[in-house]
């Protein structure tokens, strides 16, 4: 029997290399991790009214989101993976502060509607908007949304500067402007989600 040349003989193709999740262990996501990590200690503190520690928990998760954000751009480790989690810790710290706050009574329940409806609407529709196209719509916010993010946390943190007694001033004006700035980065929110929509899908607007 004769032997097989070895033209008849094909090399198997390599197998393709091992997905490599190095590049997602970054500094910047391993801070947003540690926001994530610290919300259920910020709010052991807050439900136990000790709203000092709470204070200086809430206080260092807020240092850690605007230093996320600018270690990414600087040292250019941005991800996808960060553009979620960054604005979902955000999010998850502030709705958990505002449901705790306004069920003590010590945050006004309006402010927690407009976040929650406008949060709300933000995920639906952007599920939509990709469930209709087939596409991933890019997470990218905008100035008003992380200007509404900043007033959210100043709330918080003054609140809790009160309730610690390191505040005695009242802060009205700051409420009216948060919810008056978020609803304003709704608004945005949507417009920009709806453009983004007619450039893919037109013949729903006809």
């Amino acid at each position: 029997m004769a032997a097989p040349s070895h033209s008849s003989i094909r090399p198997r193709p390599a197998a393709p290399p091992a997905p490599s999740y190095g590049h997602l262990l970054n500094l910047p996501n391993f801070l947003t991790m540690c926001r994530i990590g610290s919300i259920p200690v910020f709010l052991i503190f807050l439900t136990r009214q000790r709203y000092t520690e709470a204070l200086y928990v809430f206080a260092a998760a807020a240092v850690t989101d605007g230093l996320d954000g600018a270690v990414a751009r600087w040292f250019d480790r941005r991800t996808e993976l960060g553009a979620f989690l960054d604005p979902f810790a955000d999010k998850l710290m502030l709705v958990s502060a505002f449901v705790v706050l306004t069920i003590h009574g010590d945050l006004p329940g309006y402010l927690l509607s407009v976040v929650m409806i406008r949060d709300i609407v933000i995920v639906v529709g952007y599920l939509m908007i990709s469930f209709f196209t087939g596409e991933r719509v890019p997470v990218r916010p905008s100035y008003l949304g992380k200007l509404s993010t900043f007033m959210q946390l100043g709330c918080v943190i003054a609140v809790l500067a009160r309730l610690g007694n390191y505040w005695p001033t009242d802060f009205n004006r700051l409420l009216i402007a948060t919810v008056a700035v978020t609803a304003a980065s709704f608004v945005h929110y949507m417009y920009r989600g709806l453009v983004w929509l007619r450039s893919r899908e037109p013949q729903m607007f006809e």
